[in-house]
Formats: structure tokens, C-alpha cells, sequence
């Protein structure tokens, strides 16, 4: 199993799906899929979570990575993982939560958002974690963190959308996540998965500016 390190560098952007209608789940998917998407996490705390995992692995195979969020119960991470889930991710630092995963190998992304929170995390072996909410700290908050903790990185997770991905890129978050603005409502609400797709390209190419703007600034202090 990849641990969410490995999952983040090759799938910097994280499509979260929250309460998408069942009979939508395959062509809402699809269409962050064609639009350059291949991360997804299935909200837990959503109708029909768990069948949704199953969906998405079924359809999608190898093509796709799905996660389950909200896991804030080992009930919740035991249900997950049954239906499919490859890796997991949480708000916060729970102890539990952090405990279970390490024991079992599992791959899991922890919230975090204080220097507490880190340290928690990193005793219990997660290095990469996301932050969370993520759009309600300055975006350059990252550097704070990463000063004590080296070695340590963050996906942003809360408040990130197509006009600020690229500014958290640039700042050094490995990865970024993007729940109702994935793609715009009316587009989800008319089934107009072509428009949902478009916007998700903007989104990529958005992220893809930003992590080529931190990794020239590093090649220039180099």
C-alpha cells in the first residue's frame, strides 16, 4: 500500500465528494477524471459513503485512488476500508484514529493545524498531514510548521478553490484538496459534466503553475 506521501506526489489535487446523490457518483467522478483528476475522497459523514467507495473502485479500477474522509471512529475506518478504501483521512489528530492506522499499516492523512497537533502526528509515524482549515491560515502558515518539523508536508484541505490553488502550491503544500469547488453547483445540478470537466482543467492547470513556481524558487536558491 502507498502511504499518503506517495499518493500526493503523484496526485497533487484531492476531488472530495461529499453527499454527491448516488445515482450521480460514476458521472460526477468521470468527469474529474477526464479533467485531470485522479485523487478522490468519499466523505464519510455523506449518504451512501461506503457504497460509493465500492462504485468508484468497481468502475475505475487502478485508474483512480480513492479515500475515505471523516473517518473520526475506528467503526467509521473499519467500514471504510471494507468497502474499499485505500487510504484514510481525518480533521483532526485523534489519538485513536492515528493509533489504529500506524498498527495497521494503513495509509492515512491526519488533520492537523497546530504545532501540537504535528507533534502528535509525527509521534505516531504520519509525517504528511493535511491542514485543516487550510483557507482560514495565511497561506504562508506552512513555513512556521515546517521550520520545527522538518521533514514533515501538508495538504491544504478547507477554503481552496480554482482562484487561490495555485498560491498554496507556490508556498510548498505538497498537495491540495477541493470539495463544492471542484466544479460550479449549476454545472453539478444540470448534470452538465462537460462544463464540470472544463473547470477541473482549470483547477489542474491552476495547481500545475503554482508547484512549478515553488520548484523554480528552490532551483534559484539552490
Amino acid at each position: 500500500m502507498m502511504d499518503t506521501r506517495q499518493i500526493f506526489e503523484q496526485n497533487p489535487i484531492l476531488a472530495i465528494m461529499r453527499n454527491v446523490p448516488l445515482e450521480d457518483t460514476l458521472n460526477y467522478a468521470e468527469a474529474i477524471l477526464n479533467g485531470g483528476v485522479k485523487c478522490f475522497e468519499v466523505a464519510l459523514n455523506g449518504a451512501h459513503a461506503c457504497r460509493q467507495i465500492t462504485l468508484l473502485r468497481g468502475e475505475f479500477g487502478d485508474d483512480i485512488v480513492v479515500g475515505a474522509g471523516t473517518a473520526i471512529t475506528v467503526e467509521r475506518a473499519v467500514n471504510a476500508m471494507e468497502a474499499g478504501a485505500q487510504f484514510l483521512l481525518t480533521p483532526s489528530a485523534q489519538p485513536e484514529i492515528l493509533a489504529y492506522c500506524r498498527e495497521r499499516g494503513i495509509a492515512l492523512l491526519p488533520g492537523a493545524l497546530t504545532p501540537t497537533d504535528v507533534a502528535l502526528c509525527v509521534t505516531h509515524g504520519f509525517h504528511t498531514m493535511k491542514l485543516f482549515p487550510a483557507g482560514d491560515m495565511p497561506v504562508n502558515y506552512i513555513k512556521s510548521l515546517k521550520g520545527p518539523f522538518d521533514g514533515t508536508d501538508y495538504v491544504a484541505i478547507g477554503g481552496v478553490d480554482c482562484q487561490n490553488i495555485g498560491l498554496f502550491f507556490r508556498n510548498g503544500f505538497l498537495g491540495a484538496g477541493l470539495g463544492s469547488n471542484i466544479m460550479p453547483a449549476e454545472a453539478i445540478a444540470s448534470k452538465d459534466w462537460k462544463v464540470g470537466t472544463a473547470w477541473v482543467r482549470k483547477i489542474v492547470e491552476a495547481a500545475l503553475d503554482g508547484r512549478a513556481a515553488f520548484e523554480q524558487k528552490k532551483r534559484d536558491k539552490e
